[in-house]
């Protein structure tokens, strides 16, 4: 079991113990911290506390973690939209609800669950919980995603994605009209200083992002937009949006907690990949129609712009 120690400054008096963790411990949220408080496993002054204990000059503060519990995930007889599929990689039209791989609340149902039933072979590289698993979209997030099955063909294709030779083109529906055609947003994405379960645009512990995008049409106060990925960070598109103030319809985390148009889940979906076959270097490219409630809210939107275009022209 590994501990660590820390000795509260002046700057974090009367701060709560649970908020200050969360500055302080990186990639581990706030209601994990508070579970670990109120398990015993985090002591200020070998004394324990409740998470909104509020901080003293000087208080010694040691945390232990747990070791994490060993998990198995079975295999789940769940059908897979399989787009491609040889000895070294498949490839998946991910549809809008499903978990990529299991996490803490999503241990069954999941992408994972159905390839262990559907593919005799899986690579082991990101262990049992992620076999297969070389690259990941948001749950409510449909469209092609790869996995690989044999650990060389992993390591290849997470070496294409770090090399960023591997194409990835999104289509979302944002708030708001963009006026530019096409855009470049180059901004630094890291975890958010305060609530770790999100990511922002920040300069402190952060990795360089690039999303390029292209607006496809707009309506009235929409703009449907093609986006590309330079680099893949977690939620890129959805942080990326935001920050420029065109956040995702439907995105209630990172935008508005309501729309107007009932669509559940943000309006994002991975419309194609490209890479080149692990093994024969062969490239190739694949693509997901898309979904049928995303197309619904997108010809809702252009019977109302012809609607609204009708009656101004009366």
């Amino acid at each position: 079991m590994s501990s660590k120690k820390l000795i509260v400054d002046c700057e974090n008096v009367k701060r709560r113990l649970d908020v200050y963790l969360v500055q302080n411990l990186n990639n581990l949220s706030r209601s994990y911290i508070q579970k670990l408080i109120n398990e015993g496993y985090i002591k200020v002054n070998n004394r324990t506390e409740k998470p909104n204990y509020k901080l003293k000059l000087d208080d010694k503060i040691e945390i232990e973690f747990p070791q994490p519990k060993e998990l198995s995930v079975k295999p789940e007889n769940i059908e897979l939209d399989v787009l491609y599929e040889d000895d070294e990689v498949i490839v998946i039209n991910k549809p809008k609800g499903m978990v990529v791989h299991p996490a803490p609340g999503n241990y069954t149902s999941t992408m994972v669950n159905a390839l262990l039933a559907h593919c005799e072979n899986l690579s082991g590289i990101n262990g049992v919980i992620r076999p297969g698993i070389v690259h990941r979209l948001d749950k409510d997030t449909s469209g092609v995603i790869m996995a690989a099955k044999t650990d060389e063909a992993h390591k290849d294709l997470a070496r294409q994605i770090k090399e960023r030779t591997v194409k990835r083109r999104y289509v979302a529906l944002v708030h708001g009209i963009i006026k530019e055609d096409k855009g470049c947003i180059d901004a630094p994405i890291g975890r958010h200083p305060v609530n770790r379960k999100k990511m922002a645009v920040t300069h402190k512990n952060s990795k360089r992002a690039v999303t390029h995008f292209k607006v496809i049409e707009r309506f009235n106060d929409y703009t449907l937009i093609e986006a590309s990925l330079e680099t893949g960070r977690t939620h890129q598109i959805r942080v990326h949006m935001a920050y420029i103030g065109h956040p995702l319809v439907g995105d209630t985390v990172y935008g508005l907690k309501r729309n107007n148009l009932g669509f559940k889940g943000q309006a994002l979906h991975a419309k194609s990949l490209g890479f080149k076959h692990p093994k024969t270097g062969q490239y190739l490219e694949f693509t997901a129609p898309i979904p049928v409630d995303f197309k619904n809210v997108i010809e809702k939107l252009r019977v109302k712009k012809g609607e609204d275009k009708f009656e101004r022209e009366s």
